[in-house]
């Protein structure tokens, strides 16, 4: 690599943000104005069966506290619920309540326009390769995966 070529994961990030600042904007302009994009980065954590904050915290990389005041602001704008936990009376799991699905439904539709663009740019077959080889790299990359 020169000293003028970007690196990898810099050049990930970039294509990352441009997608994630795409999916903002457009859930500015719709129903989901109410949504930042630290809310939205824990919110696009919760498994479909619903998840503690604790493990939303490990995920995002925040602290439980922090994942909690997250957590709290997404309940009141509708987007989770708090239901306990059946495999531990105790516990809680943050769920996607109707309006949360349907913002992560609009926001997976964004995503997919984002990358049929990318797709028409790249051409199929290297989209693809994109694809493959990324989906690869998470095996040694994603420890949640």
């Amino acid at each position: 690599m020169s000293g003028d070529e970007l690196n990898a994961g810099l050049l990930m990030f970039i294509a990352y943000q441009a997608m994630e600042d795409r999916i903002f904007s457009a859930l500015a302009a719709a129903r989901f104005a109410d949504i930042s994009v630290a809310q939205g980065r824990l919110a696009a954590r919760i498994a479909a069966e619903g998840s503690r904050i604790t493990e939303l915290a490990q995920q995002a990389q925040v602290t439980k506290q922090t994942a909690g005041f997250l957590v709290d602001q997404l309940e009141r704008a509708g987007y989770v619920e708090r239901t306990p936990d059946p495999r531990d009376g105790r516990a809680r799991l943050v769920r996607l309540t109707a309006r949360g699905r349907a913002l992560a439904q609009y926001s997976n539709d964004i995503a997919d326009a984002v990358e049929a663009e990318w797709a028409a740019h790249l051409g199929e077959r290297r989209m693809r390769a994109l694809r493959e080889a990324l989906t690869q790299l998470r095996d040694i990359t994603d420890p949640y995966a």
